[in-house]
């Protein structure tokens, strides 16, 4: 079992799509595959190239794509187009269609909604408009005189180095234009060009271009900007923690050197029997904390993999392709941490904080899933999984993720955290909470511990957006990855501080409330996500379905990272109340 299981982890890790070249001769068939068609303004439609009455081969032959290409939604097929190595064509008939009123009703929705056409010539992808539309305005009422007009004619310019193709570039020539602005059968000709010019471009570089046509210096100002507020902002949060830390040492000083009258207790010191006592929900928040720090053990893994050079933009697939097999392999690491704290804690029952570690994260996900792979089969869109992806899928979670799952608590009971001493001797019965300040309630410490650490990231928050459902290319993982530091200091000194204020309004309710701080900065995640869609061009139910779901996911994914500002809270305020 362990060897099967292996060599499928193995066959999976393989299964990745790449951005390579292949070296031809001169007249060699270069194959162009068509993707998919769907709306500029929303990158999660996007449907079957030939859904499109475009010209297509008699039988339509499909590529076989790997597991990140299905879920990112690509169907490669094949196509009439005949681009073969160095060799120039002027005007080639591509097919004769004869549109009925429907297709081309068909085609005017399309062009209305700005469609555009993606395709893959030596896995180098290209696009192009499917047309174009002049609206006007009459004189007389202002009504609006629209025209919609089809291109039917494709030119290549094609780049190559001694046998390699280096770029290619698509332009939908303006002189072939076919008019469908009535409901009534046209005669098209689809035809095509091809050129190829010489290029002292290595092939090693030549997805870098893809890279930095969208890389504007406006961006690079924002995110210059946005370091600078990451760096103000970790300072003054970790130069607030410290001095509340030092707060608490001086405290601690005088209350063991003083006279009687300095002896006397107060705050924080007259909580110490109670402060350790063990949480309620052990079970749930030993699972958080397993689930956390998988999730954080997985970004680490997948910015390791993009400053190795493995992860780059259009590498067709790879980015979920490797969120599947880190996701696979991390599944020990909630094993262990939720078994290793409830040991550490409780130490039985340890199966319970396990169980519930895998299927924190994994239920809401299927769920959400489930729901807009249903809506978008309903509409016909390229987002739907094929039945065959979600057998593979669910095989995986079943005979990889559970298992490893499994090691992961077999091992954290065995060799994770010692038995929990107390620093002091807990009471039988917990101390009276006595009525709080406004500043100490829950709901505003967790107001405040969420602000704090997303305003910090709330413009590099807005440009992984932007990247995401606006066809951005990201291309600094170096300033993610600081981000993402700084939203990690953030939330921890923030969570110490507020915990600070909360012991010393005599209140012992910690644990949870730790935690909650530093998650609630993914409910202004989110928050700013249902603002985003507001400001943006995404219209319809399925784009609202498929955006609001993935922010969701997003969101909940990024909550459970909150667990680094509770571990930050407990190994930090554990020895001061030995005194």
């Amino acid at each position: 079992m362990a060897q099967f299981l292996l060599q499928a982890l193995l066959a999976l890790t393989f299964w990745i799509g790449s951005g390579s070249s292949t070296r031809y001769n001169a007249g060699d068939h270069v194959p162009l595959f068509v993707n998919k068609v769907g709306p500029l303004h929303n990158p999660s439609e996007t449907y079957q190239y030939y859904d499109l009455p475009f010209c297509r081969p008699e039988p339509v032959i499909e590529k076989q794509e790997t597991l990140g290409e299905v879920l990112n939604g690509d169907r490669f097929m094949s196509s009439l187009y005949d681009l073969k190595f160095k060799e120039d064509k002027t005007d080639s008939v591509l097919c004769h269609k004869r549109l009925t009123s429907s297709e081309v009703a068909r085609f005017r929705d399309t062009i209305a909604q700005d469609f555009y056409f993606q395709m893959y010539y030596d896995d180098l992808p290209l696009w192009g408009f499917v047309g174009k539309v002049e609206r006007d305005y009459s004189v007389h009422g202002g009504e609006e005189n629209a025209k919609y007009y089809l291109f039917s004619h494709l030119s290549f310019n094609v780049l190559y180095n001694a046998d390699e193709v280096i770029g290619i570039q698509s332009l939908s020539v303006p002189s072939y234009l076919i008019d469908i602005s009535e409901n009534a059968e046209v005669d098209v000709q689809f035809t095509y060009s091809i050129s190829w010019n010489l290029s002292s471009e290595r092939s090693e570089t030549r997805m870098d271009k893809y890279s930095q046509a969208s890389f504007h210096p406006i961006s690079k100002k924002i995110q210059y900007f946005s370091f600078l507020n990451f760096d103000k902002r970790c300072c003054f949060g970790c130069w607030t923690s410290f001095s509340a830390l030092h707060h608490l040492k001086n405290e601690l000083r005088s209350s063991s050197n003083g006279d009687e009258e300095e002896k006397r207790e107060v705050g924080w010191k007259l909580i110490q029997s109670d402060v350790f006592r063990c949480p309620r929900n052990i079970s749930l928040l030993c699972a958080f904390l397993g689930t956390g720090a998988q999730m954080l053990i997985l970004i680490i893994a997948l910015f390791a993999l993009a400053f190795t050079g493995f992860l780059y933009p259009y590498n067709r697939g790879t980015l979920l392709t490797s969120l599947v097999i880190v996701y696979t392999l991390t599944s020990v690491v909630a094993g262990y941490t939720s078994a290793s704290f409830h040991s550490h804690f409780e130490g039985t029952k340890q199966r319970r904080s396990v169980r519930l570690a895998g299927i924190l994260y994994t239920v809401p996900f299927f769920i959400t899933v489930s729901v807009l792979n249903t809506v978008a089969i309903t509409y016909g869109a390229t987002a739907a999984l094929p039945f065959g992806t979600i057998v593979i899928i669910i095989l995986i979670y079943t005979l990889l993720n559970i298992p490893f799952l499994m090691l992961g608590g077999v091992l954290g009971n065995r060799f994770g955290l010692s038995e929990f001493q107390p620093p002091s001797a807990i009471k039988r019965n917990p101390r009276e909470i006595p009525t709080q300040n406004w500043y100490r309630r829950k709901l505003y410490q967790m107001f405040l511990g969420g602000l704090v650490p997303f305003s910090a990231v709330a413009l590099e928050w807005h440009q992984l957006y932007a990247t995401l459902w606006g066809f951005k290319i990201y291309t600094s993982p170096g300033i993610m990855l600081f981000s993402f530091i700084v939203l990690i200091l953030l939330s921890a000194s923030v969570g110490v501080i507020l915990t600070y204020i909360q012991l010393s309004g005599e209140d012992h309710e910690w644990w949870w409330r730790s935690f909650l701080c530093g998650g609630f900065a993914a409910m202004f995640m989110y928050g700013y996500g249902v603002l985003f869609y507001l400001r943006s061009d995404i219209i319809w139910f399925l784009q609202l379905s498929f955006y609001l779901g993935y922010v969701t996911l997003s969101s909940w994914f990024f909550g459970t990272i909150s667990f680094l500002g509770f571990l930050d809270v407990y190994s930090l305020y554990r020895p001061f109340c030995q005194g």
